[in-house]
């Protein structure tokens, strides 16, 4: 294999393992990202609220 296809495989394994890497950070922050309560929610009870906000 000459040089110049060695050093073409290597930039492209990089690239292809930053890709992954970015699209998995990306996915979980999608994921866990919490939305701001609307005030016509507001009709949940403390208990239902608390077994929210400790769920993760």
């Amino acid at each position: 294999m000459s040089l110049t296809m060695t050093i073409v495989m290597l930039i492209s394994g990089w690239l292809a393992v930053a890709a992954a890497m970015l699209w998995g950070v990306l996915r979980i922050t999608r994921r866990h990202h919490h939305h701001p309560v609307q005030p016509a929610s507001a009709k949940k009870t403390d208990k239902a609220a608390a077994r929210h906000a400790t769920a993760h």
